[in-house]
């Protein structure tokens, strides 16, 4: 059977893609491969289980600044397709919706079920054929289109094929064989391992504001750190480990971190604090007098050993010394990284199909004629907080738009 397009991968980025097709040209005839028993297994675990579809971040220029890798190409297309038309869409299409004050959006049911059933009732309302378990062994460029290879030998032919199958293997062959060269991907999105780490006993403790700096790569990123038993996780790791994917890859994850404990005050502020408190009469040992409120208890009676003050000294008895390193761990504690951990089940790459090959007002591939892109399988990614999944809606609408724009002139 022939059919106006095939949208291979039924993550986000195919089947939004394949109904912005359908509700654009009525009458294509459309087919959706997912090579696994079921589609957008990603939306169903996104956001801890809550599905954080986009972020409320309307300026696109300042939307940008939330990818490590395809910012400069993402700039134009969120001009024609940005987080508040992904908003509509799916009010339009009965998911009510909530912001979070970190600009974060959720289906206000905080079920990711319900944007998967809205998804889904699309699919059905517009007649997409979506096939399971589709195992293709090869994507070909015909006379009339493409012909895609399943297992048995099995055939099926297209007039257009949109290659959406995420960071998998088998998604960068296909491009490669119809001719596209791909970034080598590596893992984004992770948490640090430090396993000589001197306060994982003080696993669960989180800080609300930190900064955590590679100073090797000269990187860094602020905001809530998580102590975990294995090292350092929170949304200031998250966001520097996609900032720093591909170099830290070529490190093997083994680089020195630094981390500011209270970076909202300067150095010179904290230095005063720590020196005015030494006039401190007060028979209270300082790791009983946490001096900074934004810092946990426990976490402050950890920094105050690991500066070498002893239990019992109270302020009055702090040498200069001591002072110094106390300084020292609360504005440049040092850790060794040695490995990572994936962030819950939200793996995401850095890498993927070469971005100079594709046209972005199209998503069309500038090398094959017919063959669109979308989502994780280009070399774009983005930090937490809804921004994967907006560029996986972003390049659907369009591929989608653009198909169905073809199709529509040969109708």
């Amino acid at each position: 059977m022939h059919y106006d397009a095939i949208y291979i991968g039924g993550g986000a980025a195919g089947l939004f893609a394949a109904i912005t097709c359908a509700d654009q040209s009525s009458n294509a005839s459309i087919l959706v491969l997912e090579q696994s028993y079921q589609v957008m297994s990603k939306i169903k675990i996104s956001g801890g289980g809550r599905c954080n579809l986009t972020n409320a971040c309307f300026d696109p220029k300042e939307l940008v600044k939330n990818y490590p890798r395809g910012n400069k190409e993402l700039l134009s297309a969120f001009h024609h397709f940005q987080p508040s038309d992904t908003m509509t869409w799916f009010e339009e299409h009965n998911v009510a919706l909530k912001t979070e004050e970190d600009g974060r959006v959720f289906p206000a049911s905080n079920t990711s079920q319900t944007i998967f059933d809205a998804i889904i009732t699309a699919t059905r309302n517009s007649r997409i054929e979506i096939r399971y378990n589709a195992n293709i062994t090869k994507v070909s460029k015909t006379n009339n289109g493409f012909s895609v290879t399943l297992a048995a030998s099995e055939e099926v032919n297209a007039t257009t094929i949109m290659l959406a199958t995420g960071g998998s293997r088998d998604g960068h062959r296909l491009a490669m064989n119809l001719g596209h060269t791909i970034v080598k991907p590596v893992p984004s999105l992770f948490t640090f391992n430090v396993p000589n780490s001197s306060i994982r006993d003080l696993a669960g403790i989180s800080v609300q504001s930190a900064r955590v700096t590679l100073p090797d790569l000269r990187l860094d990123q602020s905001g809530p750190l998580l102590i975990t038993h294995w090292g350092f996780s929170g949304p200031a790791v998250i966001k520097l480990s996609a900032w720093a994917a591909r170099k830290l890859s070529d490190l093997k994850y083994q680089t020195t971190c630094h981390i500011d404990w209270i970076p909202q005050l300067h150095e010179e502020r904290v230095r005063i604090a720590i020196n005015d408190q030494r006039q401190n009469i007060s028979k209270r040992a300082i790791i009983h007098y946490p001096l900074f409120p934004s810092i946990p208890k426990q976490l402050w009676k950890a920094l105050v050993s690991l500066s070498g003050i002893n239990d019992t000294t109270r302020w009055q008895n702090l040498s200069k010394s001591n002072s110094g390193q106390l300084l020292q761990r609360i504005k440049h504690d040092r850790y060794t990284i040695d490995g990572k951990t994936t962030y819950k089940q939200e793996f995401v790459t850095c890498g993927g199909i070469t971005l100079s090959e594709v046209d972005f007002k199209r998503m069309e591939s500038r090398l094959v004629p017919g063959l669109f892109f979308g989502g994780e399988i280009l070399n774009i990614d983005g930090i937490t907080g809804g921004f994967n999944f907006q560029a996986a809606w972003t390049s659907g609408w369009l591929a989608g738009t653009a198909i169905a724009n073809s199709i529509n002139k040969t109708a």
